[in-house]
């Protein structure tokens, strides 16, 4: 589902748009080359013309337009890249960010997470409460307070609001523009990959990575509030400058260092200062937790090159060496699905069932076998008994509706979806299945109006307004969805005039 989702975004994506993201990223690249970064390109240049942050006449940007900023970059981020579905990973994050911003100094609670499928180590925050992690910070923090660290760092650039205030600070000087915050995150995280983004050279990638970067001043506010908001969440404080070592380590064996170390620079006496800092606090236990451990291998097992080659990785492990025995056993176990072998995957599963048969985790893991061996009634009927357990739970629900789907019950994957869009309208992923059951289950007023939330998640605006204007066409004896896909067509053409103004 993954694959096929994202070679549907890119594959319908208009060139236009495309043409003139790439256009203006190579300028801003170029331009910061040459010391000549433009604020804004013309209209007639063909460049990106992106609203900044604010002004010398209005002062520091407010709330409102931070908010708006932060969804156009968000739209136009997930046009460009490749993003995670796996929905416990998802849900993990989400959980570690929400926790962390109750004991942040952050007004609005509200944060806007995209997962980037990308092994390189990096985290963002972008105006308006955006927060974006590469599923590859798994594979360099050794711990869940390591991870959190991070996360909190984050927190702080938005809670100290750091993109307005540079803005403010620095308003009769040549400053980044927001095309040139886009394009240094999408350069991130494309890294690596097949787009063309991507292929830029080195030196024009790093002009761009400085688009990200705060002040030295900044990056001392983040470190401060990030540490502090880590202890008052009752994690280790000391985590922040067992972090930054593992970073400063990374760069003795990767020719580029982690994209994350290009946006927030660690010196020997920034890892000082953290440390000093964090010995200032009350002192907490390392956490262990098993959670943590259970994602990093779900991310380790997508890293590898073939589930072959995950099954020797995870079988060594657990006869071996490893940093948590259950996530071991779990990996070998996901990984033997994979390889299409859903017997051994049932036996090195069972005793992690045996010793915690409630964990939605495990019961995933176990709904997954079930599915190997095309057993779609014991599937459902486990999902569903683990959700009546646990309501409002993002990955069972998500597994459930994916179970229904490969068992052909598209009425009961319909109503499943249609109530979870209501609540989660914001998940292009929901929207995504949420179109394909439809499709199936023969209501194509319903395709309609999902593929166009899908695609308006995912910055597609003219394929957007191609299915609203089909929906509306179509529904016009349904006066409740008729006046809904209208007042649709008529947001997604404001979003667009917006766009065209860039």
């Amino acid at each position: 589902m993954t694959d096929s989702k994202n070679n549907l975004l890119h594959r319908t994506h208009p060139a236009a748009i495309r043409h003139r993201i790439l256009t203006g990223v190579r300028a801003l690249a170029m331009g910061a080359l040459l010391g000549t970064l433009p604020i804004a390109a013309t209209a007639d240049s063909g460049e990106i013309r992106l609203p900044e942050l604010g002004d010398s006449t209005s002062g520091i940007v407010s709330h409102t337009q931070e908010k708006e900023l932060g969804q156009m970059i968000l739209r136009m981020f997930r046009s460009q890249v490749r993003t995670s579905n796996d929905a416990l990973i998802q849900q993990y994050i989400e959980g570690v960010i929400s926790e962390l911003a109750e004991y942040s100094p952050l007004e609005d609670k509200e944060i806007h997470l995209v997962v980037v499928n990308n092994k390189t180590m990096n985290a963002f925050a972008a105006p308006g409460g955006v927060m974006g992690v590469h599923t590859g910070l798994f594979l360099f923090a050794k711990s869940e307070d390591q991870f959190a660290s991070v996360i909190a760092h984050e927190l702080a650039h938005l809670s100290q609001r750091h993109y307005a205030r540079s803005k403010e600070e620095q308003r009769n000087s040549r400053i980044p523009t927001i095309a040139g915050m886009l394009g240094a995150l999408v350069l991130a995280a494309t890294a690596g990959g097949e787009a063309g983004i991507a292929a830029m050279s080195a030196t024009q990638a790093a002009a761009l990575d400085n688009q990200l970067r705060f002040s030295r001043k900044n990056e001392q506010e983040a470190d401060r509030v990030g540490i502090e908001t880590l202890a008052k969440s009752g994690r280790d404080p000391k985590a922040a400058g067992e972090m930054f070592e593992q970073m400063l380590k990374a760069t003795r064996y990767y020719q580029r260092p982690p994209e994350f170390l290009l946006t927030h620079p660690v010196t020997e006496s920034r890892i000082a200062d953290a440390k000093l800092r964090a010995q200032r606090m009350e002192a907490a236990p390392p956490s262990n937790s098993l959670d943590y451990h259970l994602m990093r291998a779900r991310v380790r097992l997508a890293t590898e090159s073939t589930p072959q080659q995950a099954v020797k990785r995870f079988s060594a492990e657990l006869n071996g060496v490893n940093d948590n025995e259950d996530a071991a056993r779990y990996g070998l176990a996901l990984a033997q699905v994979a390889t299409g072998k859903p017997d051994s995957a049932l036996d090195t599963l069972q005793p992690l069932l045996d010793k915690n048969p409630s964990k939605p985790t495990y019961i995933l893991a176990r709904a997954d076998i079930d599915l190997a061996r095309e057993d779609y009634k014991s599937a459902t009927q486990r999902l569903q008994q683990a959700l009546n357990h646990n309501p409002g739970d993002h990955a069972l629900i998500m597994g459930l509706a994916n179970a229904h789907f490969k068992a052909g019950n598209y009425l009961a994957t319909e109503r499943l979806l249609s109530k979870y869009s209501r609540t989660r309208k914001d998940d292009s992923q929901v929207w995504y299945l949420l179109a394909e059951t439809h499709g199936l289950a023969g209501d194509i007023v319903g395709v309609h109006e999902a593929r166009a939330e899908y695609y308006i998640l995912n910055g597609v605006f003219d394929k957007a307004l191609q299915h609203l204007r089909h929906g509306i066409r179509m529904s016009k004896d349904n006066y409740q969805i008729h006046a809904i896909l209208q007042q649709r067509l008529k947001d997604v053409l404001k979003m667009q005039e917006k766009l065209e103004e860039l």
